[in-house]
């Protein structure tokens, strides 16, 4: 465990505390689960509407505008309904984007139908990355002991669920909208359950307010929480989690079309490479822990970056289908941790935690907000493998700035 990281003695009984873990572990699965779902079907969705590259840059987009309204929308949703309550509302939104995905890629001349659904699948991950990060930190501090590396983890291996799932629907041939109204069922009947094991809270701990104090007001937050934008290190830990969440965000929006329509293979194969991507990056967060505890953030993540940028150029540069299948092994490792870290580097400040969190986090959504459209559109010109040369670039600036997310307890004094 890391010197930043808070510790609290437990305020539950045990058995309730892993609970409240375990649920919190089962919705970050979800959450990779539905995107992943999408995701997987990309191809598919493509043929079927007979759609461009750019178009489905354009689709993307909704989805990437939507993560971003949903991030603004979660701070009030989360005072207004709470953890608990938000997380159900968000992941049943989620179930009803998938569903609307699913139905508008069936009906020939509907793509607004579609789009609608990316948005509202967008809203409601976007929102539910924030509640679920927030309420991962509430456990892993009543816990004592460092689980958010893990609950990343969760996420990863809910996108290697939702990959595989799709692989195997592809390769079954069964039609997209089956497939999702299918995911989106699960998601919200597994959301359902799993949010039982979430305590209610009625508000989050304020660490600026002295017992009996009267809290702030909003005009105060808000100009509490834009003060932090000032804080140059903390603009760079932003960087980092720009270029990190970039390639991360790239092979999730184009690493299956881009197996399909760069190295010429079937959708099928498509989709199992993004399983072999997302599974590289759940490895690369289940041991990311000891490993970070051991050498340190900055050592770990440029030799993260410098993985990535080897996979990059592996995939990129060779047809060989073994070796561009290592390069993206490379490339989930490497990306892996940097939007985690990042996270960690940002919550080193218990007084401004909230505040520099969502700062960052923000930074880190531009990658998903001008990502899909910027990619579609230089791989409509140039060929989708060398829109990913702009990857490179970030994943290269992501290295250098890595400096900025050392730990408090190792500077130098």
């Amino acid at each position: 465990m890391t010197d930043a990281t808070p510790v609290a003695p437990a305020l539950r009984g045990r058995r309730e505390l892993i609970a409240w873990r375990n649920a919190v572990f089962v919705i970050f699965a979800l959450s990779g689960m539905s995107i992943a779902s999408w995701v997987a079907r990309i191809p598919a969705i493509r043929d079927e509407l007979g759609a461009t590259t750019g178009a489905i840059g354009l689709l993307i987009l909704g989805l990437s505008v939507g993560s971003v309204v949903g991030l603004i929308a979660s701070a009030p949703l989360l005072a207004r309904l709470g953890a608990r309550n938000g997380m159900v509302l968000a992941l049943l939104l989620v179930g009803l984007g998938l569903a609307l995905v699913g139905v508008g890629s069936a009906i020939p001349g509907a793509p607004v139908l579609l789009a609608i659904g990316l948005v509202v699948l967008g809203f409601g991950n976007g929102s539910l990355d924030v509640m679920m990060n927030v309420e991962g930190a509430a456990a892993e501090k009543e816990l004592g002991k460092t689980v958010m590396p893990l609950m990343h983890a969760f996420f990863s291996f809910g996108t290697v669920v939702g990959a595989g799932l799709g692989a195997l629907a592809s390769l079954l041939d069964v039609a997209v909208v089956w497939h999702l109204l299918v995911m989106a069922l699960l998601i919200a009947a597994t959301a359902l359950v799993a949010v039982r094991s979430v305590p209610h809270r009625d508000e989050l701990d304020d660490p600026d307010t002295a017992p009996g104090q009267a809290r702030p007001s909003w005009v105060e937050r808000l100009r509490e929480d834009l003060a932090v934008w000032a804080d140059l290190r903390l603009i760079l830990i932003g960087v980092v989690m720009l270029g990190m969440a970039f390639a991360e965000g790239s092979a999730n929006d184009w690493l299956a079309l881009a197996v399909v329509d760069g190295h010429l293979e079937t959708n099928t194969m498509g989709a199992v490479v993004f399983g072999v991507f997302v599974a590289a990056m759940t490895l690369g967060r289940v041991l990311g822990g000891p490993v970070l505890d051991r050498f340190g953030r900055v050592p770990v993540l440029r030799v993260s970056a410098a993985l990535a940028i080897a996979g990059l150029l592996l995939f990129i540069f060779v047809d060989v289908d073994w070796i561009y299948i290592a390069g993206v092994i490379l490339w989930g490792i490497g990306c892996s941790l940097g939007f985690p870290v990042g996270m960690s580097a940002a919550a080193d400040d218990p007084k401004k935690a909230a505040a520099r969190v969502s700062a960052v986090a923000m930074i880190g959504y531009c990658a998903f907000l001008v990502g899909p459209p910027i990619i579609g559109f230089l791989g409509q010109t140039f060929g989708i493998l060398s829109a990913l040369l702009l990857v490179l670039v970030l994943v290269v600036l992501s290295g250098l700035a890595a400096p900025a997310t050392r730990e408090r307890a190792r500077e130098t004094p």
